[in-house]
């Protein structure tokens, strides 16, 4: 391994992103007044300047922006520059308009600035990273590490290490006090040098950066115990708790007034997503309901010619967070003697091929998925979303909750008219445990892994693939 310039220089290279952030600031700015034709350039247009890049700087360098980012993605952390840099341009901007008279030249001047600053700051991070990364992938500027706990934990921070050069990172070995050997991870062997005792040894006298403590949670005196001997060298210590054997669900990190916390068990709707979410249900729920008034009359009046009985029925599911919520849908069976649809919500025969409770038109609204169009009035209601694992009735859930570890984690977001495992097939009858299983597995998945991107693209795949399917009935 190769340590190299960029190793006994790290310093000087975070100096020199400090000093670029701090310069570049002004800078835009003069480009911004250039760009807008405001030639008239004075102090006044250098103090806001000023103000705003102390103001970064101060912000940033408080909130850890210029520490290691080894092992921190750069969305992550471009969008801290974005976030920091929005509070300094206000405060640049108040400041501006304090000394000079507001004028609409000036407005465009500011807007510029704003913009080109907001793009130096994704192009540096960018063009870093890429350098470091072409540095880190030659061998140079990596730093050695060694993993206590040789368990699935140990292993598979072993492969994430081994199988992202850009971290810059080395695993040289791992300690443990039971297993030995030698172990092959993403193509390299890695040896098991030593229990606890000679890592303790070999952290005084050896070159290690970083030691992970890969140990379950129940050796907790065995890990204060490390610890604590650690402390006597310069190695960096991290802990990696054994969150492998729960099973996660958008598990992040937080803190709770200072707190370290995991969260094992999430929803992804938090915040900023949550409003993203809701805003794209609403424009495109509202859109879709226009471009389709005319099938939504078509369609009742078929309803109303072909059956006695009302247009629409409302069943009893359970929306987000367990909460019981009313899914309107198009009538698709006969009204029973007693004058209930198909169901009630309590107690549930699945609809299953042949179903002699389905009317005709029922059928063919039913294979179209059409019978669901009603469900946009829900999305604008809020109590739904075009988006997300799809709804099912209350008896249902109760069955299944019983039978699938995790079923109930599927309430974590709103459910959905379409979803991830409509999409890959795992709609209509499920007569199988085995049938529930994968849409579960299908709906968990989707919740771990949201994103707006995500969304946009089950909608595109619905239009092609999602309408009809060979198991809706």
């Amino acid at each position: 391994m190769k340590h190299g310039i960029l190793q006994s220089h790290s310093t000087l290279v975070t100096f020199c992103n400090h000093l670029l952030d701090i310069l570049s600031i002004p800078l835009s700015f003069v480009l911004a007044t250039y760009l807008t034709n405001q030639l008239s350039f004075d102090l006044r247009f250098m103090l806001s300047a000023a103000v705003a890049a102390i103001v970064f700087q101060f912000i940033a360098s408080f909130r850890g922006l210029y520490l290691s980012m080894r092992g921190e993605s750069i969305a992550t952390e471009i969008f801290k520059c974005g976030k920091y840099w929005l509070v300094s341009f206000a405060i640049g901007f108040s400041c501006f308009y304090a000394l000079v008279e507001s004028s609409v030249m000036y407005d465009k001047a500011m807007l510029f600035w704003f913009f080109l600053q907001l793009g130096y700051f994704a192009l540096s991070r960018f063009s870093l990273r890429e350098f470091l990364r072409f540095m880190r992938r030659k061998g140079y500027n990596q730093r050695n590490v060694v993993i206590v706990g040789a368990g699935e934990t140990g292993r598979k921070l072993a492969d994430n290490i081994i199988t992202s050069p850009s971290l810059g990172l080395k695993v040289a070995a791992f300690y443990d006090d039971v297993r030995t050997g030698a172990m092959q991870i993403s193509g390299e062997t890695l040896e098991i040098v030593g229990n606890s005792q000679d890592l303790i040894d070999d952290a005084k006298r050896v070159k290690i950066d970083r030691v992970y403590i890969a140990l379950s949670m129940r050796h907790d005196a065995f890990i204060k115990k490390i610890v604590a001997e650690l402390a006597d060298t310069t190695c960096s210590v991290l802990f990696v708790p054994d969150m492998f054997s729960f099973e996660l669900l958008n598990s992040r990190m937080g803190h709770l007034n200072g707190m370290p916390i995991i969260s094992i068990y999430d929803t992804p709707m938090e915040g900023g997503n949550r409003v993203v979410k809701r805003i794209s249900d609403i424009v495109l729920s509202a859109i879709i309901l226009m471009l389709v008034s005319p099938i939504l009359l078509l369609i009742s009046a078929a309803i109303k010619w072909t059956s006695p009985g009302p247009v629409f029925f409302r069943q009893n599911r359970y929306g987000m967070d367990g909460k019981a919520i009313q899914v309107w849908k198009f009538r698709s069976m006969k009204i029973h003697q007693n004058g209930a649809i198909g169901d009630n919500g309590n107690k549930v025969v699945q609809a299953s091929k042949g179903d002699s409770r389905i009317t005709p038109l029922g059928a063919f609204l039913r294979r179209t998925s059409l019978d669901e169009l009603p469900q946009f009035i829900n999305v604008l209601q809020g109590s739904m979303s075009i988006v997300g694992p799809r709804p099912h009735a209350v008896a249902h859930n109760e069955e299944y909750r019983q039978l699938i570890d995790g079923y109930m984690l599927r309430h974590k977001v709103k459910p959905g008219i379409t979803g991830w495992a409509q999409i890959n097939g795992w709609r209509g009858e499920t007569d199988t445990l085995d049938k529930m299983q994968k849409r579960i597995d299908f709906d968990l998945d989707y919740i771990n892994n949201w994103s707006i991107y995500w969304d946009l693209k089950i909608i595109v795949m619905t239009i092609f693939k999602g309408f009809v399917n060979k198991n809706a009935y």
